[in-house]
């Protein structure tokens, strides 16, 4: 006899992949859930007990995730300095630079690389790879246009090696010029200042809106003018997400880098900045290598418009603990507006 209460297997199913969705929990974090119940699957169905203990685990695993909510952005990702930085914003469906390829990257359609190091781009392959295993649309890829025929090669030398298409659209992308990822959304490319060439993203909305000299107008009035070939709006863009990558604070001084500064998100990297406060790599430091030292952050502060800033690209060295004590010891006006995505530490 089974117990008077049970959940049939599909209606079970279902609501685990909608929790899923709703969760942005990955499968295997499910399916390892499941076989760690040891579920023994009688007559089709699982037991009422037997699901509380796997909403319990999905809970769970919800939980540890350590992505970042801001100014309404999930922002999702791995960035530890010389191993991964991949940083995902679902809300966009894209991700700023690979990484390893992190598996929740897949689902991004749109990919911007800020520069050519392996830990910035060594999952491209497997990124265009896995979409393809998983037969979902090929991929568009923005890259720096000084780096574009190198990549190109790349992908040639693994069509060879595995005899697979790697279907994706690359394009290369100066600083200054842009990309439309839809009609409300574009994404600019600003510079930045790395020991290889590089560049930052900045995410635009795009609205119309209505010329002054024709509001107030009726419905039908502004039809005939648009229909008339009259140019009734004005294009309007706001930044909404910057993101650095790899750089030295050099880009905070560029006049033409003011966007990035007055983004509702500044996603940028401070190296090693727990040093900060073990005082362990000088500013001269980190410059040499084409990073960003927290004191210079703090130095430049009044310069940050930003609504909040995610710093980024923390040495793996230091643990989760001392990141966090750097990012609290800030002062105004900083203090309260500066994140840490620390997933991994």
């Amino acid at each position: 006899m089974s117990e008077p209460h049970v959940l049939s297997r599909l209606p079970l199913l279902r609501f685990l992949f909608r929790l899923r969705n709703l969760r942005r929990l990955r499968l295997r974090d499910i399916g390892v859930s499941l076989l760690q119940s040891e579920v023994k699957q009688e007559h089709q169905s699982f037991s009422l007990s037997l699901f509380s203990r796997i909403f319990s685990l999905i809970i769970m695993e919800t939980k540890k995730k350590q992505g970042l909510n801001i100014e309404g952005y999930p922002i999702e990702g791995l960035s530890i300095a010389g191993h991964e930085t991949c940083i995902i914003l679902p809300s966009f469906n894209l991700a700023f630079d690979i990484g390893k390829c992190p598996q929740r990257a897949i689902s991004q359609q749109f990919l911007f690389i800020s520069h050519g190091h392996m830990d910035h781009i060594g999952g491209l392959p497997m990124y265009v790879a896995t979409r393809g295993l998983y037969r979902m649309a090929p991929p568009t890829i923005i890259i720096p246009k000084v780096i574009k025929e190198n990549v190109e090669k790349i992908f040639e030398a693994h069509r060879a090696m595995d005899q697979s298409e790697l279907k994706h659209t690359l394009i290369g992308l100066d600083i200054g010029e842009e990309f439309y990822l839809r009609k409300d959304l574009k994404v600019k490319a600003f510079k930045t200042c790395h020991v290889i060439p590089s560049q930052g993203y900045i995410v635009y909305s795009v609205k119309q809106k209505l010329k002054p000299e024709y509001v107030g107008l009726q419905g039908e009035e502004i039809k005939k003018l648009k229909f008339s070939g009259v140019e009734i709006t004005n294009t309007t863009t706001s930044p909404e997400v910057a993101f650095t990558g790899d750089t030295t604070s050099d880009f905070i001084l560029d006049p033409h880098n003011l966007d990035a500064l007055k983004a509702k998100i500044l996603i940028m990297e401070a190296r090693r900045s727990s040093t900060y406060v073990e005082n362990t790599m000088s500013v001269e430091n980190a410059r040499d290598y084409g990073h960003t030292h927290l004191s210079e952050i703090i130095s430049h502060a009044e310069r940050f418009e930003n609504k909040a800033i995610v710093l980024i690209h923390f040495s793996a060295r230091y643990h989760l603990d001392v990141i966090e004590k750097a990012v609290a010891a800030l002062r105004a006006p900083l203090a309260g507006r500066v994140f840490a995505l620390t997933e991994g530490f």
